[in-house]
């Protein structure tokens, strides 16, 4: 059921306030709820997200509307479920792929930047974006943030994964990538074998059958080599608007250059209103760490990885305080989705939660650190207990800036029920995981769907361990009939969507491959910017 609407819990705290805040929203990539120090960790120093829960509010039941990046990212932008925008899948395709892939945010939807560059303020995203960048040519830009209302963007169009990091292994379909090198040595062997028999005379096999095969064996050989084994170079890339500047990326100075630029869009737009999104490449594998933070934490690298995202929320806070911005911003930090527990040692944790990333709605793939700070505004040291969501940031931003909201998305429930139509089969046998696969599929075979579905009551049992029946909840009757009816509701508002993650959508299409340079020579490496050196933006 919907979560009550936390700019309702925001925005009724702040009844007397009539001038528009900036706004910095802060995302992590993959950390889990358990991770840091105000939400019970105490193996990782989280000093700086600590400090802005104890300014600010805590919400301790937030909801990620999907267990992976590109779903959630969508219901985050523009305020309604993935599915509405296209951003599912039936398939073991569930988010973005490739970079040159047609798929993504669709152009007709609204985001809460669109509206708020309505009201006159200044929007930029700094880091990842994980949403696409092309629909029919290489430069059509239709996915692109500066065409989904953000003036500026610097950073990541797809997201760091495996490939861009040498030596990290592989992240994209692995297991296709097997079989298309396995078809190639197969057909090379072939070809071969035929023309040494027919060399040696211990065969009669014509030159069409060895021209054929050999054809096939350079095919698939391409097939496979092209889009997999120049990953890094196609997906592993820095934009500045519309512009590569960086191709493959360096990971080693990232964050480095994403704080400089986060720090530069605030000093040019210190007089407001403005409204930053920075979505950290962290903590997503492969961990990397910048220069002075290997070997702090007591929880390895991936625990330096957590300790890195928290100096650079710290820069942050230190920016906007420098600059006499801290009564005057709302600042905001969250997860994309839960941790990835698969990965183990470099993975998050999701605390008492059951389940982590890509598990369909099991609550520690969805449920996420919340945080809003707002000096003067926001009394600091309170506790909101009740559902929100990352859905919920749209009208809350939208609001206080003075906009409208949509009228197709939004209304209200006390409930806290939670049920489960169908769950991701773990493996192997006992885990909670997808251990054999490494990531969870939410396609048949891999799923079981429940019929009745499975209901939980969080508030008594925040881990899912004990699902309800008639002899445990008396009214389990009544949430079932109520459930049936949001769901029929709900199916009733959907219109025809245009499916984004599809094959044919994600797949990657030379054509579509943003490059700096000339294709397929794609190679650049960002030149340091000059002190006194703006943006247009």
């Amino acid at each position: 059921t919907a979560p009550k609407r936390e700019f309702e819990l925001i925005c009724g705290l702040l009844a007397d306030h009539d001038s528009r805040p900036n706004f910095v929203l802060m995302m992590v990539d993959d950390l889990g709820i358990g991770d840091i120090g105000c939400y019970g960790n105490d193996t990782i120093s989280t000093p700086n997200i600590d400090g802005l829960a104890a300014d600010g509010v805590r919400l301790t039941q937030h909801l990620a509307a999907a267990p992976l990046c590109t779903p959630s990212r969508t219901a985050f932008m523009t305020g309604r479920y993935a599915l509405r925008a296209g951003e599912t899948s039936s398939s073991r395709v569930q988010v973005i792929l490739f970079l040159a892939g047609s798929g993504g945010l669709l152009p007709n939807e609204t985001t809460f930047a669109k509206l708020l560059q309505k009201q006159g303020y200044t929007t930029g995203i700094v880091g990842k974006w994980h949403l696409g960048v092309n629909c029919e040519s290489r430069n059509d830009h239709c996915h692109h943030p500066n065409n989904h209302g953000f003036d500026f963007f610097y950073g990541l169009p797809f997201t760091n994964f495996n490939d861009c990091k040498p030596g990290a292994g592989k992240g994209v379909l692995v297991d296709v990538q097997e079989t298309l090198w396995q078809i190639s040595v197969l057909l090379t062997l072939a070809s071969l074998t035929l023309l040494a028999a027919r060399a040696s005379g211990l065969l009669r096999v014509s030159w069409t059958l060895v021209a054929f095969l050999a054809a096939m064996s350079l095919l698939s050989f391409a097939a496979w080599f092209v889009p997999f084994e120049l990953l890094r170079t196609w997906n592993c890339i820095i934009m500045r608007n519309g512009e590569v500047v960086e191709q493959p990326l360096k990971l080693e100075t990232l964050n480095a250059r994403l704080m400089s630029e986060a720090e530069r869009f605030v000093e040019r737009h210190k007089d407001g209103p403005f409204l930053l999104f920075l979505s950290l490449a962290h903590v997503h594998t492969p961990l990397f760490v910048s220069e002075g933070f290997t070997g702090k934490s007591k929880h390895g690298l991936y625990g330096d990885n957590v300790e890195e995202v928290d100096w650079m929320v710290g820069k942050m806070m230190e920016t906007i305080a420098r600059l006499g911005l801290s009564e005057k911003t709302m600042m905001y930090f969250t997860s994309d989705h839960g941790g990835h527990i698969e990965e183990g040692p470099k993975g998050g944790w999701n605390g008492i939660y059951r389940g982590g990333k890509a598990m369909g709605g099991w609550e520690g793939g969805i449920r996420v650190p919340g945080i809003f700070r707002w000096p003067g505004r926001l009394n600091p040291g309170r506790e909101v207990a009740e559902p929100t969501s990352l859905m919920d940031v749209f009208p809350t931003v939208v609001k206080l800036a003075g906009g409208a909201l949509p009228e197709d998305r939004y209304n209200t429930s006390e409930s806290i029920f939670k049920v489960h139509f169908f769950t991701p089969n773990f493996s192997p046998a006992g885990a909670v995981g997808c251990y054999h696969t490494g990531v969870c599929m939410c396609h048949r075979p891999f799923v079981t769907y429940h019929n009745p579905p499975l209901v939980f009551e969080l508030s008594r049992d925040p881990s899912e361990s004990r699902p309800l029946s008639p002899d445990t909840e008396p009214r389990l009757a009544e949430v079932l009939e109520r459930v049936k009816r949001a769901v029929t509701e709900h199916r009733r508002t959907l219109a025809p969507v245009e499916k984004q993650l599809t094959w044919t959508k994600v797949l990657w299409k030379p054509w579509l491959q943003p490059c700096c340079g000339t294709f397929p020579f794609c190679s650049c490496e960002e030149k340091k910017r000059s002190p006194g050196e703006h943006d247009l933006i």
